[in-house]
């Protein structure tokens, strides 16, 4: 069974929100895909957001997959409310070297109080993806 939006202007509501973030913005970060408990993010692998050893920060990989699972978890709260991520934990499980990162999140639980989320980032090499990054933790409705 899908989640129920329990507001109609979700789409647009996240969309306002990301254009917001200047991280996001500074990263060259789009919003790929926003639906009822699911968000798609992506986000190019610029020469600015690499490590020493030439693979995008890991700052890159949680802050596109923070931001995937919060607004997963927006598009599930009344009109009018605001998100928070109360915790997030990451497993990176490879590194994160391509030509772009793409973060899927979505709503594992969505009570009223408390969002359980999870996001899993891949990297973007050609057609290949590959799974890099595992995020689950906790929204607040604000």
């Amino acid at each position: 069974m899908s989640p129920q939006p329990r507001n109609p202007n979700y789409k647009t509501d996240v969309a306002v929100s990301f254009a917001r973030q200047a991280m996001m913005v500074t990263a060259g970060a789009t919003l790929a895909e926003v639906s009822a408990g699911r968000c798609v993010i992506k986000a190019p692998i610029l020469n600015s957001m690499t490590q020493q050893h030439g693979f995008a920060h890991a700052a890159l990989t949680f802050a596109i997959g923070d931001s995937a699972a919060g607004y997963s978890a927006l598009t599930l709260v009344d009109a009018g409310k605001e998100v928070l991520t109360s915790e997030m934990k990451i497993n990176l499980l490879a590194p994160a070297q391509g030509d772009g990162l793409k973060a899927v999140g979505k709503v594992l639980k969505a009570g009223r109080r408390l969002i359980v989320v999870q996001a899993d980032v891949y990297a973007l090499n050609g057609d290949a993806e590959t799974h890099i990054a595992a995020l689950q933790g906790t929204i607040v409705p604000v």
